[in-house]
Order: structure tokens, then sequence, then C-alpha cells
């Protein structure tokens, strides 16, 4: 069952680090356990497409109509989730990689299992209906977890939202003033 707990890691996981105007968050990939995700994800850090990232959404109770009870924050390079640099990659679900949404998860976004790319969030609290079986279904994938910076995470979340109307689920919870990111490997 899903707590607020770090999960556990192995030495084939790897750091990275996530700049941000508001500080650094430091995160552990889950290359083991998740490697079609974290692999992704590490490509885009590799190729270098995550320098010009942003965190553009910021969930919360206040803002969140169609998702009341989660709170996190969503970046990348496409908020559309329609024009990814690289191909969207098979979706592997928690109930095959044992991880799931607790406090500081990183998860991938997607449209549907299949269409995750390069736009990710991270969870503040926990948040098991994102896992598999929970109320989105096959849930998402979760490839990492912060280990330091969540005090970064909720300053990103605590940011002014506005209302979206180009991206459902955006809606009012666009951040007014995107937070620019850039994602590196780290010791």
């Amino acid at each position: 069952m899903p707590s607020d707990r770090v999960m556990a890691r192995t030495n084939a996981d790897t750091r990275v680090s996530m700049k941000t105007s508001y500080g650094s968050i430091v995160a552990v990939i889950f290359v083991d356990r998740a490697p079609l995700t974290a692999g992704n994800f590490l490509r885009y850090v590799d190729q270098g497409l995550y320098d010009k990232a942003e965190f553009y959404r910021a969930l919360r109770p206040d803002n969140g109509t169609h998702l009341p009870t989660l709170r996190l924050i969503q970046g990348g390079v496409d908020p559309t989730c329609l024009h990814p640099p690289v191909p969207p990659i098979a979706h592997e679900p928690t109930m095959a990689t044992g991880l799931s949404h607790v406090d500081g998860a990183l998860s991938m976004a997607r449209w549907s299992p299949g269409t995750a790319a390069s736009e990710f969030f991270i969870v503040v609290g926990a948040a098991p209906e994102l896992d598999s079986g929970g109320r989105y279904g096959e849930g998402f994938a979760v490839f990492g977890q912060v280990l330091e910076g969540m005090d970064v995470v909720r300053k990103i979340l605590a940011g002014a939202t506005v209302q979206s109307s180009g991206n459902e689920y955006l809606q009012d919870a666009a951040l007014q003033s995107p937070v620019a990111v850039r994602i590196r490997r780290s010791q």
C-alpha cells in the first residue's frame, strides 16, 4: 500500500538536479525498477531537451476542479502533450514496477496509456489514485523520487494560477508565471 515514505533505491539508480529560480530539486531516477520510463526521461536529459523546460502547472485542491484531491506540479517542454520532440513510449504501470505515487514521486504525464513522452509531474503528498488500479485505470508511470528540494516543489505549487483555454488539464491550474527548470544528471 502506498505511503509517504521514500522508495528504496538501487546502485543502478541515477540522480538528476533540477535547477529553478526557487532553488534546486535533486531526484533519484529508478533505472532498474522503471527502465522504460526512466530511460525515456534520461534520454531527454542527455539530449539537452530539458534545457528550456518549465514547470507550468500547479494542481491543488483550490484549483483542481476535475482532480480536487491531488497536489502536484507538472513540467516539461510541451504543455499540450501533442508535439513531443521524441515519440511516446509504452506505458510502464506501477503494478509492474512496484513503485507508487508517494510524496515526491516523479511520474510521466499522459493523455492515455502509451502517450507519455516529455511531460512529467511531481506529487506532493500520497496520491494512490494515480497508481495502477486506482481512479485512472492503468494509472501513471512513476520513475523517480525527489530526495532534496520538496520545499522548492511546494513553493512552485503555491504559485498564482490562471485559467487556460488551450488544454483541458491546465484549466485553472496553469501557473501565471511558469518556472524555468534546467535538468542535468548529477552525482
